[in-house]
C-alpha cells in the first residue's frame, strides 16, 4: 500500500475562438503536483469535441506536435490524474467524454464517490457497460441518466448529486456550457477566475489561475453548481448549505501547491502555522530547524520562527523526480528516496537537527531521510511532522484504503522513532488542526475516524479492477 496525491481538473470558456488546448496545458502544468499518472486535455469548438490524452506528465504526453495539432476552440476541460480507484490504464484517463440522445458531455472529477460501488452495481443492473474502473465514469453514467429527464445539463447535474455521495469537484462541459460543481461537503477545492479577455477559468487551485494570466475571483461553494453559458454566468445554490463543510484538511498539509489559497486560506499561511504550533507543543534544544523538501519547507520555517532556533537548507531535492507519494511499488519508493534527496553535510555536520516532514506513512521513507542525516554526521534528529498519526482509511480521495500499513496503527510514538532512527519524534495533535487553518470546516478522518458521510462496505480501492477479473475465472 502507498498514499496517493489527488487528481487537478481545469476548465475555461472563452468568448471567442482561441487557443483554449494551449492555455489548458499551462494549467494542467500548473496542477501537475496533484497528479502524475495521466492527463487529457478535451476542446470544443462550437460544438465539436477533439481530445487527446494519454499516461505520463503533462509535458510528455502534450509535445509540441501533438498540442499544435489541437484545434482552436472556445472551450475546453482538462485533468491531471492519479487514481485511487481504479487502474493505472490508458482507459481510465480523463476528461470522460459521453455522447448522448441530448449532445455531447466532457467530464473531469477530482475526488471518490463513497457510494460508487453501489452505484455501478445499480447501473450495471440497468444495463450500463463500463468501459473503465474508475468512478467517474459512474458520475458520467448519472448525470447523462438525468439529462435524459431534464432540460438543461444543469439540472442534470443538480439531480445527480442527490444520488452521489463523497468527494467530487466536477468541472462539466456541455457544447455550449462549461459547468462546475462541488460536493455539498467541499471535501475537494475548486475556485475560478477570469482573464483579461473576458474567457473565464476554473481549477482546483488557484495557482493554476495565475499560471495562466487569470485573476482569481472565488472559491465555488461546496454544493454550488455554476454554470459558465450563453447566458452569462449563473449560480445554482439549491445544494449549499445542505451539510457542514469537510474539506480535506491534508490538501493544506501536503496536496495544495504552497501558493494556492483554498477557501480564503493561505496554503503556504497553514503550514507556516503547523510549525509554530509544533514548536510550542513539541520543544527542543537543538542547532538547527531543517525541513524536508517540499512540503515540509513551510512548516520548518515557522517552527524556526516559533522556537528562534536558526532555519537551515540540509537537504537537497532532485526537482527532476516525482513525489514518493507517487510511486507504483515499495522497491521503487526506496530506489526514488535514494536519489531524490541528499544532505548538505557542510550545513548538518555535529549539528543537533529539528527535522519537519509533512507526514509518516510506513516509516521507510522517514527512516531513510533520518539515516542520511546521520551519514552526513547530524548529531541528533528529532523529527516533527506538521500532520496528526494516520490511523483510519479515507474514503474521499486520498489513497489511504487499509490500516494494515500504517505505522501508527501498530507503534507508539516512541516505537515509531526507534524503528526510523530518530531521538524523539512529535505529531500535530489532532486537536489544533482547526488551529492551523482558522478553524473553518475540516475533514479529518484519516486522523480521528470521524467520518461525514456513511462508511462504504466495500472499502477496497482496487474493487473494480477485482470484479472485472472475477467475471472471468
Amino acid at each position: 500500500m502507498s498514499i496517493h496525491e489527488e487528481c487537478g481538473v481545469f476548465g475555461i470558456i472563452s468568448p471567442q475562438r482561441t487557443d483554449v488546448a494551449g492555455l489548458a496545458y499551462y494549467g494542467l502544468y500548473a496542477l501537475q503536483h496533484r497528479g502524475q499518472e495521466s492527463c487529457g486535455i478535451v476542446i470544443n469548438d462550437d460544438g465539436v469535441f477533439s481530445s487527446y490524452k494519454d499516461l505520463g506528465l503533462v509535458s510528455e504526453v502534450f509535445g509540441a506536435d501533438i498540442l499544435s495539432g489541437l484545434p482552436q476552440g472556445n472551450m475546453a476541460v482538462g485533468h491531471v490524474r492519479y487514481g485511487t480507484t481504479g487502474g493505472n490504464s490508458r482507459n481510465n484517463c480523463q476528461p470522460v467524454e459521453v455522447n448522448h440522445q441530448k449532445g455531447k458531455m466532457a467530464l473531469a472529477h477530482n475526488g471518490n464517490l463513497s457510494n460508487a460501488a453501489e452505484l455501478r452495481n445499480m447501473l450495471e443492473l440497468s444495463g450500463a457497460i463500463f468501459h473503465t474502473t474508475s468512478d467517474t465514469e459512474t458520475i458520467a453514467y448519472i448525470v447523462t441518466r438525468e439529462r435524459l429527464r431534464t432540460p438543461s445539463i444543469e439540472k442534470a447535474v443538480s439531480a445527480a448529486m442527490h444520488t452521489l455521495e463523497g468527494a467530487y469537484s466536477l468541472i462539466l462541459m456541455s457544447a455550449q456550457k462549461l459547468i462546475c460543481a462541488r460536493d455539498p461537503y467541499g471535501f475537494r477545492p475548486l475556485c475560478y477566475g477570469k482573464m483579461p479577455d473576458g474567457s473565464f477559468v476554473a481549477a482546483s487551485e488557484s495557482c493554476a489561475l495565475r499560471a495562466i494570466g487569470a485573476d482569481f475571483v472565488r472559491d465555488i461553494e461546496p454544493g454550488e453548481i455554476l454554470v459558465f453559458g450563453p447566458d452569462g454566468i449563473v449560480s445554482h445554490r439549491e445544494h449549499c448549505r445542505q451539510r457542514e463543510k469537510k474539506l480535506c484538511i491534508f490538501e493544506y498539509i501536503y496536496f495544495a501547491r504552497p501558493d494556492s489559497v483554498i477557501d480564503g486560506v493561505s496554503v503556504h499561511g497553514a503550514r507556516m502555522e503547523a510549525g509554530r504550533i509544533l514548536a510550542r507543543e513539541h520543544p527542543v534544544s537543538a542547532d538547527l530547524v531543517v525541513g524536508v523538501p517540499d512540503s515540509g519547507l513551510d512548516a520548518a520555517l515557522g517552527f524556526s520562527m516559533e522556537s528562534g532556533i536558526p532555519y537551515e537548507i540540509g537537504l537537497i531535492k532532485n526537482k527532476y523526480i516525482g513525489r514518493t507519494f507517487i510511486s507504483p511499488g515499495q522497491n521503487m519508493r526506496l530506489d526514488q528516496v535514494k536519489i531524490k534527496l541528499s544532505a548538505v553535510e557542510e550545513s548538518v555536520r555535529d549539528k543537533r537537527i529539528v527535522l519537519i516532514d509533512d507526514s509518516i506513512v510506513r516509516g521507510t521513507t522517514s527512516g531513510r531521510i533520518v539515516r542520511l542525516l546521520r551519514e552526513a554526521g547530524a548529531k541528533e534528529i528529532h523529527m516533527r511532522i506538521s500532520s496528526p498519526p494516520f490511523l483510519h482509511p479515507c474514503y474521499y480521495g486520498t489513497d489511504i484504503d487499509s490500516e494494515e500499513n500504517l505505522i501508527a496503527c501498530h507503534h507508539s510514538v516512541e516505537e515509531t522513532a526507534q524503528i526510523i532512527g530518530a531521538d524523539s519524534l512529535g505529531y500535530l495533535p489532532v486537536t489544533e488542526l482547526g488551529s492551523m487553518i482558522g478553524n473553518c470546516g475540516y475533514c479529518s478522518a484519516c486522523f480521528d475516524g470521524d467520518y461525514p458521510t456513511t462508511v462504504p462496505v466495500d472499502t477496497r480501492k482496487d474493487r473494480f479492477e477485482r470484479k472485472l477479473s472475477e467475471r472471468y475465472l
